[in-house]
């Protein structure tokens, strides 16, 4: 189903931040040929199709703890580690790919052709910026889920690759006529051309070490909250921020971004991290004299840490990864209620007070 479109109201000491050496940049050609013009209507895409597969495979780890996950034995008598090994296994979302039958992974690549479709049938540049940014990301993130899910079980995604390319940089997405990388779209034409740096915690890598995949696909209405609740919950977590004597370790995710959000790269990340930082890290952020980018967890983001169980300790539908995985979550999740405050978050979208400006809520 196509979207609908309707008118509508290893660690280094991280001291000069740059994207991989081995990967090209995006051109200027392509850059220059997606470069936003809004015409001002009112256009908005519909992604429910992607919102129901994002609900049915995607776990929701809860709010970030800040702790080191409870661990929950395997079956009796094995000494095997089930599930993913990471410390940071209970942070940020995991995809059950063990689930994901084949036709269904087979059913999002075809997802991902009928976006591009959209892209070539309508002029993207000229939708609302928000519209075209959510277009992006959601792109973005189903042609990340796709091949991954072809590739599972592995246990690394960098280790992808398509047609001989490292699949960050394959060129295997096309709209109106112009191949793109997953690379392609986060640097030569998002970073290109919104100044907002959270929109870097809207692209899924399909790795424990990064930003978590939503249970939502992005849309033009509620970006802003999306990203914003995106931002806050890497940069509260232990994958994101982590503080060793005075130095503020954070993520080498912010390598890539750091030439387009943070030439001036420790100031430009304090100022930028005082916006979303709470609890503990509102102390680690203040009281550190240096921040390394050197946290990272390049392991899949999946229940079942990228490995298929045996069969024999199957349960049901979830393998005995899964089934662990849920069970320290749940561990988790029991902890925080027992030992924290009750605590709601109550989203105010879309309502438009005296002297707001007509572009409320556009990421820029």
């Amino acid at each position: 189903m196509l979207p609908q479109v309707a008118a509508a109201k290893d660690e280094t000491d991280g001291l000069v931040p740059v994207a991989p050496a081995q990967t090209a940049a995006p051109s200027r050609e392509l850059t220059a040929a997606f470069a936003p013009r809004p015409d001002g209507r009112d256009h908005r895409l519909d992604y429910g199709v992607w919102t129901e597969a994002l609900q049915a495979y995607v776990v929701s780890m809860g709010p970030p703890l800040r702790k080191m996950p409870a661990t929950v034995a395997g079956p009796p008598g094995s000494r095997i580690r089930h599930g993913p090994g990471s410390m940071y296994r209970t942070d940020g979302a995991m995809v059950g790919f063990s689930i994901i039958h084949r036709d269904v992974i087979a059913n999002i690549g075809r997802y991902r052709r009928e976006l591009q479709a959209v892209g070539d049938s309508l002029d993207i540049p000229s939708l609302p910026r928000n519209e075209q940014l959510a277009f992006w990301l959601n792109l973005h993130n189903v042609a990340m889920m796709e091949k991954i899910g072809e590739a599972w079980p592995i246990r690394q995604p960098r280790d992808i690759e398509v047609d001989g390319v490292p699949f960050e940089d394959a060129r295997f997405i096309t709209v109106r006529g112009v191949a793109l990388s997953p690379r392609d779209i986060r640097e030569g034409i998002v970073y290109a051309h919104w100044r907002n740096p959270v929109v870097i915690y809207g692209f899924w890598r399909g790795e424990i070490g990064g930003p978590a995949i939503q249970r939502q696909a992005f849309t033009g209405e509620g970006l802003a909250d999306q990203l914003d609740r995106a931002a806050r919950e890497f940069i509260n977590s232990r994958r994101g921020t982590e503080k060793r004597g005075d130095t503020l370790h954070i993520s080498r995710f912010y390598n890539e971004a750091a030439p387009f959000y943070f030439p001036d790269f420790e100031p430009d990340m304090r100022g930028h991290m005082a916006r979303y930082v709470e609890g503990p890290v509102t102390e680690m952020l203040a009281k550190s004299t240096f921040i390394r980018p050197t946290i990272y967890e390049y392991d899949i983001a999946d229940l079942s840490g990228g490995r298929r169980s045996n069969a024999f300790f199957s349960t049901g539908r979830l393998d005995v990864g899964a089934s662990i995985m849920l069970a320290e979550r749940q561990r988790k999740l029991d902890y925080i209620r027992r030992t924290q405050p009750r605590a709601g978050i109550v989203t105010f979208s879309n309502i438009d007070l005296p002297g707001d400006p007509p572009d409320k809520g556009e990421v820029e």
